[in-house]
């Protein structure tokens, strides 16, 4: 059963490496990546809404909220992150799970280890280790409290781009989430990589 944690898909981004447009609406093994991504989340969070800018009638057929950045000239996720903080505090929730539209296979357990690893701060992002054995954080993938919302867009309109920067501040807990047999946090960001997922994917 879906939690009543507000979800925010992260569909803001401009798509340069593919072309642009939306990545989310690219197929992926007989669906689009959004439609796996509005699965996966869906079961574990509820309401969902999407972050995108330009043409919301584009996500019509969704029948979600389209929440654009409040933030000009793109400022990457962050404001995204920002767009769900403002409208789930309209809903009276206190944090939201944020997920990115160019990630289908992220875990289906994302929001009950985000939330396990929050601690005092509230506040956690995903994480995961390369072959290497270096642990990558993926901020597109947190849990973040509605209280920090001002702090976030005073952080945003002081020209703070880099999102662990922030999180680091407020001591965000990470969670992590095995690489095998491969890394679940797995994004779309070239033709190449959708080839790849359509291996994964099988």
């Amino acid at each position: 059963m879906p939690t009543d944690l507000p979800g925010i898909i992260l569909a803001g981004g401009r798509a340069t490496r593919m072309g642009g447009g939306d990545k989310g609406f690219r197929p992926l093994a007989g669906r689009r990546i959004i439609d796996h991504v509005i699965e996966r989340i869906g079961t574990q969070c509820a309401p969902l809404a999407i972050n995108a800018n330009g043409d919301p009638a584009r996500f019509a057929e969704f029948g979600l909220p389209v929440l654009p950045d409040s933030l000009p000239d793109h400022p990457g996720p962050l404001a995204g992150v920002l767009a769900g903080l403002d409208w789930a505090a309209g809903l009276g929730a206190g944090s939201i799970i944020t997920v990115a539209a160019d990630t289908p296979f992220f875990p289906r357990d994302l929001v009950a280890r985000l939330s396990a690893a929050a601690g005092s701060s509230c506040l956690a992002l995903a994480a995961s280790r390369d072959a290497d054995g270096k642990l990558w954080q993926h901020p597109t993938f947190g849990l973040w409290p509605v209280a920090l919302r001002d702090d976030l867009r005073a952080a945003l309109e002081g020209g703070l781009r880099k999102i662990v920067l922030w999180t680091e501040r407020h001591g965000a807990g990470i969670a992590e989430f095995p690489s095998d047999p491969f890394d679940p946090f797995f994004n779309i960001n070239t033709p190449d990589d959708i080839a790849a997922a359509e291996r994964l994917a099988t």
